[in-house]
C-alpha cells in the first residue's frame, strides 16, 4: 500500500494496489539490479543488532490488506532464516492516528507476545473486521487474548513503548518507505512490492543482499 493512498482515505480503508505486470514479467529470470529491484541508501544506517548480526526491518501497518497478505509468507521465511540474520518488525506511523497500533504492537512485544498474537491482530481487522485504531477498541481485544486491561494500558502508555512508536517513525522516514509491506536490510538497502515486482521477489531480494553484505559488498 502506497504511502499517497492514506491521504485520500480514511484508517482502516482497504485499498487494492495493482502490480505492473509488464515489470514482473520482465523480472522473471533477470538478475537484481541497485534502482530497479532494490534502492541502496544514500548514507548507511546504524543497526540495532550484536555484532555479526545482520538486521532485517520490515515495516508494516496492522489496516494495511497487502501486509496481512504477506503476513504467512514472512512468518515462514523466518524460521528459516541463517543464525546470522534477526527479523524486526516496524509498525509505520504515515499519519498521527497510526500511533495506537504503532503502540500496540510495542506492548505485545514487551509482553513476548508478537509471535503469538500477530496473526491474530491481522485476523480481528481483516477477516472479523474489527476496528483497532484506537486504545479503548484494542484494550478489549487484548482482553479478549489473555491480556489484562490494566497491563495492556500500562505499558501502552509507558515512557518505553511510546519511545519505541517514535523511533520506528523515524525508521521509517530514514528508509524512504512510501508503502507497506517493505523490507530494510543491513541499514543499507530498501526494497518493496513496487520494486521487487511482488513481495514473494522481494524476499528473495532480501536474501540475494544480505549474502551480498557477507561478501562484504
Amino acid at each position: 500500500m502506497q504511502r499517497r493512498q492514506f491521504n485520500a482515505f480514511a484508517a482502516g480503508t482497504l485499498i487494492t494496489a495493482a502490480l505492473n505486470p509488464l515489470k514482473q514479467a520482465l523480472a522473471q529470470g533477470a538478475g537484481f539490479k541497485a534502482g530497479t529491484d532494490y534502492m541502496v541508501l544514500p548514507k548507511p544506517l546504524p543497526t540495532d543488532v550484536a555484532k555479526g548480526k545482520l538486521e532485517v526491518l520490515e515495516f508494516f501497518w496492522y489496516n494495511c490488506p497487502h501486509c496481512n497478505a504477506f503476513e504467512p509468507a514472512l512468518s515462514a521465511w523466518s524460521k528459516k532464516l541463517p543464525k546470522d540474520v534477526e527479523l524486526k518488525r516496524v509498525p509505520v506511523r504515515f499519519r498521527e492516528d497510526f500511533e495506537a497500533q504503532q503502540r500496540a504492537y510495542y506492548v505485545l512485544e514487551a509482553l513476548g507476545k508478537v509471535e503469538e498474537l500477530q496473526s491474530k491482530m491481522f485476523a480481528a481487522i481483516h477477516v472479523e473486521k474489527q476496528n483497532l485504531a484506537k486504545l479503548d477498541t484494542l484494550v478489549v481485544w487484548a482482553e479478549k487474548n489473555g491480556i489484562s486491561a490494566a497491563k495492556f494500558t500500562e505499558l501502552f502508555n509507558s515512557f518505553s513503548v511510546v519511545g519505541k512508536a517514535r523511533r520506528a517513525a523515524q525508521l521509517q522516514e530514514q528508509f524512504k518507505v512510501e508503502g507497506v509491506p517493505a523490507l530494510g536490510i543491513g541499514g543499507r538497502f530498501y526494497v518493496d512490492g513496487s520494486l521487487a515486482g511482488t513481495m514473494d521477489r522481494a524476499l528473495q531480494v532480501t536474501d540475494y543482499l544480505l549474502a551480498e553484505i557477507r561478501k562484504g559488498h
